[in-house]
């Protein structure tokens, strides 16, 4: 596994973003999160060793803009730079997360035609009006490789539309003292979803605040992913 930060820096976008993670985290550290910057570590899958090596090995899975959004406005302009890095590491797999799927075409390059082998997009919701509003348009695009991220998940939600073709799910709960709850009985039903149509899911993280047969429980951070895994609901 490797993590490829071309810029960072983000805005809030919907939702599932109130208590977002990044800029919880910035601001402890002082850092305007509004402001989107590139990183040093912009051309991190081509960098090479003094002996003209690649330093990112290959058959990695590369986790793409995870502290903020490929598609956003403001990285327009170093965006090409990235799929051209893409495409010169075809043994890598990259993979990157949106809740701006609306701008996706406008956001390929001329030669993605279906979608390139080695990217995985993943379309982020958060409730029933955000999956049907993203999820529509997402189905339709042309991408080989799709997933489907609720997290934070903060309602009951019905993918059962918008499966096809998808090949992975992911849920998990918000990890803040003052989250918003994630009711285990809405993880199952989107595991039944799952079931159904033939899709992987993963159970990421349980929420600071887990309801489970009607109880309410508080959770460290620490545990949260923990939690999740010893359920043992993975398919």
């Amino acid at each position: 596994m490797a993590i490829w930060n071309p810029w960072r820096g983000c805005r809030k976008y919907s939702e599932g973003c109130q208590y977002c993670y990044i800029h919880k985290g910035d601001l402890r550290r002082g850092v305007d999160t509004g402001r989107i910057v590139k990183t040093e570590r912009f051309d991190a899958p081509v960098a090479k060793t003094q002996k003209g090596v690649y330093k990112m090995k290959p058959g990695q899975m590369v986790y793409l803009c995870f502290s903020t959004d490929f598609l956003i406005e403001e990285a327009d302009e170093w965006r090409e730079a990235c799929w051209t890095m893409m495409r010169e590491r075809p043994d890598l797999q990259f993979l990157f997360l949106s809740k701006r799927i609306e701008r996706f075409l406008s956001c390929v390059p001329a030669d993605w035609g279906d979608g390139y082998d080695n990217v995985t997009v993943g379309c982020t919701v958060e409730n029933q009006a955000r999956a049907d509003e993203r999820l529509a348009l997402f189905s339709q695009l042309p991408i080989k490789h799709k997933n489907i991220i609720c997290q934070p998940l903060l309602e009951r939600v019905d993918l059962s539309p918008y499966l096809s073709g998808v090949e992975l799910v992911v849920v998990g709960g918000e990890s803040d003292r003052n989250a918003r709850p994630l009711d285990y009985e809405w993880v199952l039903d989107i595991r039944r979803q799952c079931m159904a149509a033939g899709v992987h899911f993963s159970f990421r993280q349980c929420g600071t605040h887990f309801i489970k047969d009607g109880r309410m429980y508080t959770l460290n951070v620490r545990d949260l992913g923990s939690q999740a895994r010893k359920a043992n609901i993975d398919i």
